[in-house]
């Protein structure tokens, strides 16, 4: 107990200094007082854009945008380069002020509107958004220019607003409880998705492993557990922000997942009584005797197990999770994201807790139930761990793992015996579980000894030519790209809309988009309409990263829309989206 409560005491303090270094990002000022922009037209035809820049502030030359076809090329001054760790390269900026000239065009007789984009950051670190604002220009009339609109990333309305917007906002804001409690609110909201449910058979059957737990006990071990998971996770998001690079695709080696399958093998062999899962006897009397009832040995190992389970978080790549992400690649703020990403680790951790806490309740006390209860968690292992591989094995030898996985289930089942007369309710509902589970174990047999291509359907394929067709037709209905070139010359020449996804085999949402959202008949409809790219990141080499760094995206899934060669604003789609609601979001964006 002493050592949790030193881990405890740690958290509190790390909790705390993260809070003060949050409150201090109330210092930088906001976008519209660190670069005041204005403008005047100039007799002889000159448009004079000048920015006040406030001390501690810079803006990046090629950030610079000046839209207008009744203007020529700007005059600017020269900049001061140097290396920028915001952009990772050498930049051009200016400090103090900035002033550019613009030629009218001679032909230019009536009003028209000067757009002028800019982006800037504090020299403390904080990068500010891309800023636009536009003039109205009336070539008759030389004098000061009237400020039409100034916005920074134009949000939408928000009912329609995007999860990584609203967590970039949240974070901009500085204030460490809304911070934490916005991101807390995020992971509990992500603890229901397929990435986070793996992680309660893992920690009950740890718990289920200790044998007769109390409440206490059990709150105990999942507190290490959550403890371990949030804080890798934490570290590991903050590498990725610092880096630049796909988290997901990091967490995704085969030999990563293959050895994380593994170990949840061996664990579920212990659950089958193939072995005792324990320390060597000499340190279990050593940690026994220093710590009690709950040896330190054993709260560090739920501790390291938790850590572990961090590389099934990892790959997750939601709303919240890419926006803290870009926040911290953008600003190099690590102890504000870190707080944002920790937070959101504690929200993901509730079912856990609440796991722990109700094992004395929940499971049953020793006897020849326990027996039942622990293959029930070691069936579930396995599970997690064939879910684990499956990305690095062809779609074969994942039906056949689910089908040997399906028939061992229904052997535990004890399908083949005869139902002893007068045997209650349960029995017979056990009986039918196990020959449903037989039934599809073997269909899944078949669909792999038949080179089957779906493990939802493993018999689609023999259905007839015309349906094997139409599957394939409908999952060619993306083209492919490679490079940053190949992406700029299709923009480039599509006289449509483009529509571009980022994909990966491991990723999850990506196949749920595919199979619950793509092939809904209103979103097919409007995916019609537009050009369809699909990036493969499963490989996750230098191609991939650069795709994924061009756009700020940490991982799959992503789809970015575009219109006229250009990225539409709010328009991107982060993690899954329901279909209803991604129909709602191309019809917004993409309507004439």
């Amino acid at each position: 107990m002493k050592q949790l409560f030193r881990w405890m005491a740690a958290l509190i303090l790390l909790a705390s200094t993260l809070g003060r270094t949050a409150v201090a990002a109330d210092d930088f000022l906001p976008p519209e007082q660190a670069f005041k922009p204005s403008a005047e037209l100039r007799t002889g035809g000159i448009v004079h854009v000048t920015w006040a820049i406030a001390p501690g502030y810079h803006l990046y030359r090629d950030r610079l945008v000046f839209d207008a076809p009744q203007v020529g090329v700007p005059a600017l001054p020269d900049g001061v380069r140097k290396f920028d760790s915001n952009f990772n390269k050498e930049m051009e900026t200016y400090a103090g002020q900035l002033a550019a000239d613009l030629p009218v065009k001679t032909d230019a007789k009536t009003p028209f509107v000067l757009r002028v984009g800019y982006q800037g950051c504090a020299d403390a670190g904080l990068c500010y958004p891309p800023a636009e604002v536009a003039f109205t220009v009336d070539p008759a009339a030389p004098g000061a220019l009237k400020l039409a609109t100034q916005e920074a990333a134009p949000a939408p309305a928000p009912a329609h607003e995007d999860d990584s917007s609203l967590a970039q906002r949240t974070l901009q804001s500085g204030s460490a409880w809304r911070i934490g409690l916005a991101f807390l609110a995020f992971g509990l909201l992500l603890s229901f998705t397929p990435c986070v449910l793996p992680m309660v058979p893992i920690l009950s059957s740890i718990i289920v492993g200790e044998g007769n737990v109390s409440r206490s006990k059990g709150f105990i071990l999942a507190l290490a557990y959550s403890l371990g998971m949030a804080l890798v996770y934490t570290a590991l998001g903050v590498a990725a922000g610092l880096a630049g690079e796909g988290l997901a695709g990091a967490l995704q080696k085969p030999w990563v997942l293959l050895t994380f399958g593994a170990l949840l093998v061996v664990l579920a062999l212990s659950m089958f009584d193939v072995y005792q899962l324990q320390l060597p006897s000499s340190l279990q009397s050593r940690l026994s005797s220093t710590s009690g009832r709950m040896s330190g040995g054993r709260f560090a190992g739920v501790f390291v197990m938790g850590a572990l389970s961090a590389l099934i978080v990892g790959p997750c790549v939601a709303g919240p999770l890419a926006g803290a992400l870009l926040y911290i690649s953008q600003t190099k703020n690590v102890w504000t994201g870190g707080w944002a990403l920790f937070s959101m680790a504690a929200g993901m951790s509730v079912p856990l807790l609440l796991t722990g806490v109700s094992a004395g309740s929940l499971l049953p006390r020793a006897g020849a139930w326990m027996n039942h209860v622990k293959r029930v968690f070691g069936l579930l292992l396995l599970a997690v761990a064939i879910w684990m591989v499956t990305p690095v094995f062809p779609v074969t030898v994942a039906m056949l793992l689910w089908g040997a996985f399906a028939v061992l289930c229904a052997v535990f089942l004890r399908v083949s015996e005869p139902v002893a007369a007068g045997a209650g309710l349960g029995r017979y509902a056990g009986k039918t579980l196990g020959l449903v589970l037989l039934t599809g174990g073997l269909f899944e047999l078949v669909g792999a000894a038949s080179a089957g291509h779906d493990v939802l359907q493993p018999l689609a394929h023999l259905r007839g030519t015309q349906v094997a067709a139409a599957a394939e037709g409908k999952a060619q209905k993306f083209e492919r790209i490679r490079t940053l070139a190949e992406l700029d010359r299709v923009l480039a020449s599509s006289p449509t809309a483009v529509m571009l996804d980022f994909y990966a085999d491991w990723c999850v949402s990506c196949k749920e988009m595919e199979r619950f959202t793509f092939s809904e008949p209103k979103v097919e409809a409007q995916m019609k309409q537009v050009r369809l790219l699909q990036v493969d990141v499963t490989a996750n080499n230098d191609e991939d990263r650069a795709l994924m760094k061009k756009f700020g995206l940490f991982g799959p899934p992503g789809i970015i829309l575009f219109k006229q060669g250009k990225e539409v604003p709010e328009g991107r789609v982060i993690g899954f989206m329901a279909p209803e609601r991604f129909a709602e979001h191309l019809s917004r964006h993409f309507a004439s």
